[in-house]
């Protein structure tokens, strides 16, 4: 069973691109990176074909999360049916993703921070066009987010029935985190 997971920003050139170099690594380090297919989108279109903006590569790569290869595109109705979580990073695009979202998917699309608790912030601000700082600050959160949602997988993927033919007679193996800055 593939765990597809999809993070949606504005352009799709800062947070989601980060998100998804983070997720990745924290797959590997669980040693379940065949099991998951991670991607990004963006509800604006403008920047589709751009690789993450240059702040977002230096910051993501300094905490050994490459994102140079990924490309913005432009989150489309069929993303919501078909990925299994499909995370904002803030309230704009969590309504934009809900209003795109084929009927019976509307209740799909949920915040990135829903599963951390992070005293007091509910989203992850945009750092586009702001400093070293606003992109690290826009990381940190999304590292909490990831680690969250991935502890969050493993626990419903450990669930009885929870397999691909929806019989119940096979269990994933419960995710471990490990997560470090080094």
């Amino acid at each position: 069973m593939t765990i597809r997971v999809l993070f949606v920003s504005t352009g799709d050139v800062c947070r989601a691109p980060m998100a998804v170099g983070c997720l990745r690594v924290l797959v590997q380090r669980a040693r379940r990176a065949d099991a998951f297919e991670i991607d990004s989108a963006g509800t604006y279109e403008g920047a589709s074909g751009q690789p993450p903006s240059l702040l977002a590569q230096e910051v993501a790569a300094r905490r050994g999360y490459p994102i140079r290869d990924l490309r913005a595109r432009r989150l489309e109705p069929a993303d919501l049916a078909r990925f299994d979580y499909a995370m904002a990073m803030d309230r704009i695009q969590l309504a934009a993703m809900r209003l795109i979202a084929p009927g019976p998917h509307t209740e799909r699309p949920q915040m990135l921070l829903k599963y951390v608790p992070v005293q007091g912030i509910r989203e992850i601000r945009d750092p586009f066009g702001g400093t070293t700082q606003d992109y690290e600050r826009a990381l940190d959160l999304i590292e909490s987010g990831c680690a969250g949602l991935l502890e969050h997988i493993g626990k419903e993927a450990a669930l009885p029935g929870r397999d691909a033919s929806g019989d119940g007679r096979s269990r994933t193996p419960q995710l471990r985190v490990v997560h470090s800055r080094d």
